[in-house]
């Protein structure tokens, strides 16, 4: 296999969106690393202020963005298909789910598994008549449930359309572009959306990365520090280029079915040896509960408010944090997404990941209140994020195994976040193409590993400041102009829609 093209340095010039993207990224990531406590003051003060005066602009979005995706897909809108009128789906329903899930959830439902629910269940987030294990379980599931899905939808939606139906180029500015003509703020569009994507890269390689070395280090006894999380890094950035490479049907595709399957055997293992009647139980509750009551908890009205320190800790959190994945996740999905139609693509999105995500939790988190339950008491064995999935596991038979296989998966989804994510930029940056170019995810590849190189050496050198605690909150404020983009964008597709009708 050539690896190297041609010529490769010469893509900067011909392409505009990616020298200054590329540009602007080294620029502020040089500012962190030599004024690094002013940079972390920076993002700290403006994370709280977005969370301060927008959080809850943010719940109302999503609420608008399920309810709206919903109307789409109920609609006469949701026969239009992404494509020819008799084209089949580009992919099956199972590698459609396999590649969505690998992109948009992944490693964070290995991360939160059991320390998310434990922590609900220990400290509720509001008085409720249910039992706490099924509060505990409902407020996990809409963290995780259908608005998460709903950000993610309504770029797929968008894009989809401007992709396979007007047969635009693959950027978010396309979605615009009749109304916003200007080419400079059009650049803006995408090259905001390119340094949003790769920060949230770093991010997630930087924790998934920091959660292995963790399990390493707790199933070995055995010090792992900062030359693993390298090690680690260069492994999965190595691997995800191949797949990239490789590109979606013969390397993104196969990777992702083939963490979905790992997945869904770890999670049989953990449900046939669990308490199966109590976490079936669980599940329907919580599913019925969080259904029942998902409008007034999305407005966090009455007693289903938790209060704003609740809020700004988890749900403002967690709501920022999916716009930001948004439009990469979103665009991925719609490039997979050809020949479905628009109601094939939101309710499937909407519902298939979500009951999916929502009985992983109910799996790990009632075995995990039943381990607890039979302690007789509870000191904090699950409240390290990277270690409480391992300490879990332990309870089972072949811990070995199963912690083996957790590390795996590990490595499995970040791989396939960012070979998604790195396609995604390579069309980005490569004019829009549908198949961009091996130069550019060469070259996303290598800039993800350096950015993401730079960054542990920088939480190594600095460990008074949590460099990827900080990273994550620098979502939160880039995640706050596509929360205006997306109004903009759905508008104008409606708008669009009732024209063309």
């Amino acid at each position: 296999m050539k690896i190297l093209p041609n010529n490769l340095f010469t893509t900067f010039p011909k392409r505009p969106v990616l020298s200054i993207a590329i540009c602007v990224l080294a620029i502020l990531c040089l500012f962190a690393f030599f004024a690094t406590t002013a940079t972390y003051e920076i993002i700290e003060n403006l994370s709280i202020w977005v969370r301060n005066y927008f959080g809850y602009f943010y719940l109302y979005l999503g609420l608008g963005c399920v309810l709206f995706l919903l109307a789409i897909a109920l609609s006469p809108l949701g026969n239009i298909k992404l494509g020819k009128p008799n084209s089949k789906p580009e992919h099956s329903t199972w590698s459609w789910v396999a590649m969505l899930y690998s992109a948009g959830m992944g490693a964070g439902i290995l991360l939160r598994a059991v320390q998310e629910p434990v922590y609900m269940q220990q400290n509720p987030p509001f008085k409720s008549n249910l039992h706490s294990n099924i509060l505990a379980l409902e407020f996990t599931f809409y963290q995780w449930g259908f608005t998460a899905w709903a950000f993610y939808g309504l770029f797929a939606m968008v894009i989809g359309y401007a992709l396979f139906v007007d047969h635009k180029k693959v950027q978010i500015s396309t979605t615009t572009e009749e109304s916003i003509k200007n080419p400079i703020a059009k650049g803006c569009i995408d090259i905001l959306t390119i340094i949003t994507t790769v920060f949230g890269l770093i991010a997630a390689i930087g924790l998934g990365t920091t959660q292995i070395t963790g399990g390493l280090t707790h199933l070995t006894q055995q010090k792992f520090g900062f030359k693993t999380t390298l090690i680690l890094t260069l492994i999965i950035c190595t691997l995800a280029f191949l797949s990239a490479w490789k590109g979606l049907n013969k390397g993104i595709k196969f990777l992702s079915k083939g963490n979905i399957l790992i997945t869904l055997l770890l999670l049989l293992f953990v449900f046939f040896t669990s308490d199966i009647l109590g976490i079936l139980n669980s599940f329907a509750h919580a599913t019925i509960a969080y259904i029942i009551d998902f409008i007034p908890m999305s407005l966090a009205i009455g007693k289903f408010n938790p209060g704003i320190d609740f809020l700004t800790d988890w749900t403002f959190y967690y709501w920022a944090f999916w716009i930001a994945w948004a439009p990469f996740t979103g665009i991925f999905i719609a490039r997979i997404s050809k020949g479905r139609t628009l109601r094939q693509l939101l309710l499937g999105l909407l519902i298939i990941p979500s009951l999916g995500t929502f009985f992983w939790f109910a799996v790990f988190g009632q075995s995990a209140f039943n381990l607890i339950q039979d302690w007789g008491s509870y000191t904090g064995e699950f409240t390290n994020v990277f270690t409480s999935i391992f300490r879990f596991l332990e309870n089972y038979p072949v811990p070995s195994l199963l912690n083996t296989t957790s590390i795996i998966l590990l490595i499995g989804f970040l791989v396939t976040s960012v070979d998604s994510a790195v396609f995604v930029l390579s069309m980005f940056t490569d004019n829009g193409k549908q198949n961009p170019s091996k130069k550019h995810r060469l070259l996303w590849s290598i800039f993800i590993f350096l950015a993401t190189l730079a960054l542990l050496v920088l939480a190594n050198v600095k460990p008074d400041i949590d460099i990827l605690n900080t990273v994550q909150k620098l979502l939160i404020i880039t995640s706050l102009p596509f929360s205006f983009f997306m109004i903009v964008m759905a508008s104008l597709f409606l708008r669009k829609m009732i024209t063309k009708k």
